[in-house]
């Protein structure tokens, strides 16, 4: 065979080195396309890191599930792309950046949590509000561990490493924000009569508050399809039940009642929110407007906002009763609640998509 024949054969080899790629003897990272006009260290380290036998590979996977399916599969999820590898997040945050992060947040919460023992703040909260934390703060921090055990599971089957880089680091962040308000609950219960930490658990499992909210989260927990995890958590119960609870009420009420380090520990959650809701925007508003599986996608998105809408409506007005449990009232629970749905709006909105009638009305 001569070497034009040799060069131009299909190759029947899958070891390392048996074709040789465009770029192949470049010293510079070439073999992906950059985003921008250089890549970033977060593409750097991130990118590919998760192989695609379509992309470098000539032979498919080498290991696969006993009964073919293989490694990795684009069917784990009804959405449908026609380049996976196509999306960055947008806080651009990969293992190093990520752990950095968490532990400046960790900081900052142990030195209110410090600060406030420290003067007294916890005896001088109102009574009324310090049930309320005990009671229903103390009920909330087990939604946020099943979004973020929900999340842990999605992260395993997303296609690429840039998509689970993202679910994981959303996981990761409500876990902290679960264990975060455990140890702020313990740690001002030390310095007040009678505060009963275990109390946030009833409420959670028996209270009728609280019970559309477990049915909300556990239904997102029982979703097999890991992208409509992801979506039903940023894209839908956040701003209709997480926020509205965390800053519709929390936050708005805190400060009435003598209590300044609340809002403090619960705006780490707030931050948190924004970068994985950037991260699931930029994800699902690519899905959204791919060239070939645009308009499947957005009709399979509607039939999410339609599941998971239903339920988180139910959560949030069963919430409803909280706004009215504090002494000093300062904010009420229709005005947060409409802010919650013009927020899913605007969110569903920047997506491309319509919302449901039931969902704004």
């Amino acid at each position: 065979m001569t070497n034009l024949e040799q060069a131009i054969a299909p190759l029947k080899s899958g070891a390392a080195g048996a074709a040789q790629f465009a770029g192949s003897d470049s010293r510079k990272y070439n073999y992906f396309e950059p985003q921008g006009r250089k890549a970033t260290h977060y593409e750097d380290v991130t990118v590919d890191v998760q192989p695609d036998p379509k992309r470098y590979l000539l032979q498919d996977w080498i290991v696969s599930f006993p009964d073919g399916t293989p490694t990795y599969s684009e069917t784990w999820t009804a959405a449908k792309s026609s380049d996976w590898h196509k999306y960055r997040s947008v806080d651009q945050e990969w293992e190093r950046t990520h752990y950095q992060r968490q532990s400046t947040i960790v900081g900052m919460i142990g030195n209110v949590i410090d600060n406030a023992r420290r003067s007294g703040a916890p005896r001088r909260f109102d009574p009324a509000w310090i049930k309320v934390l005990q009671d229903h703060l103390g009920a909330y921090k087990h939604a946020e561990f099943g979004l973020g055990t929900a999340a842990m599971h999605a992260q395993r089957y997303g296609y690429t490493q840039m998509i689970n880089n993202a679910i994981l680091t959303n996981s990761s962040y409500k876990l902290r924000f679960s264990q975060d308000l455990t140890l702020y609950l313990s740690e001002i219960g030390l310095d007040l009569e009678a505060f009963d930490s275990s109390a946030g658990k009833t409420h959670w499992l028996e209270d009728p508050i609280w019970q559309e909210t477990r049915r909300a989260v556990e239904t997102i927990g029982g979703a097999t399809d890991y992208l409509e995890k992801y979506f039903a958590v940023n894209i839908v119960f956040e701003p209709l039940v997480a926020e509205l609870f965390r800053s519709g009420f929390i936050m708005q009420m805190a400060a009435a009642q003598n209590d300044f380090s609340t809002p403090a520990v619960v705006s780490a959650a707030e931050g948190d929110y924004e970068r994985n809701l950037a991260n699931a925007v930029e994800l699902f508003h690519l899905l959204a407007h791919d060239p070939a599986h645009g308009e499947h996608n957005r009709l399979l998105f509607i039939q999410w906002l339609d599941r998971h809408g239903a339920l988180a409506i139910g959560a949030a007005r069963h919430l409803q009763p909280l706004w009215s449990q504090p002494r000093v009232k300062v904010a009420q629970f229709t005005d947060a609640f409409d802010q919650a749905r013009n927020r899913l709006k605007k969110i569903v909105t920047e997506i491309g998509l319509d919302l449901p009638p039931q969902l704004s009305a």
